[in-house]
């Protein structure tokens, strides 16, 4: 019966499941060059979630990344009387939204041709 137990990890691996890479800014800096497949960039950043065609045929892909992090805080006091008790428990909810564009444009031969990306906090 010991044969039919596997880790997680192997477990995963044997589905085909695959972790997609974090899209991050020093991801598209360190990665991403002018001159690279389409393949390639694929390969890197995973499927986009934009593709546009120019009128030359020129293709645009688009990477649009939302995360929203909720962070929370509490404190808490007590104060007894006598027998009764009074507790206080206050608290604080922080929630920041991060937000990452990456715009890659192709030339007429699925290469490359430039890329910008724009990063927000808030």
């Amino acid at each position: 019966m010991l044969d039919s137990c596997q880790s997680s990890r192997e477990s995963s691996r044997n589905s085909g499941y695959t972790q997609e890479k974090e899209l991050t800014v020093g991801l598209v800096q360190k990665e991403i060059k002018k001159g690279m497949s389409g393949a390639e960039v694929a390969e890197v950043l995973g499927s986009p979630n934009i593709v546009t065609k120019d009128e030359n045929g020129s293709e645009t892909w688009v990477y649009d990344k939302i995360a929203t992090e909720v962070n929370y805080s509490e404190n808490q006091s007590s104060i007894f009387i006598f027998i009764g008790g009074v507790s206080d428990r206050t608290g604080s909810k922080t929630v920041t939204q991060k937000t990452l564009t990456v715009v890659i444009k192709f030339d007429e031969r699925s290469k490359v041709s430039s890329f910008s990306y724009h990063a927000s906090k808030f």
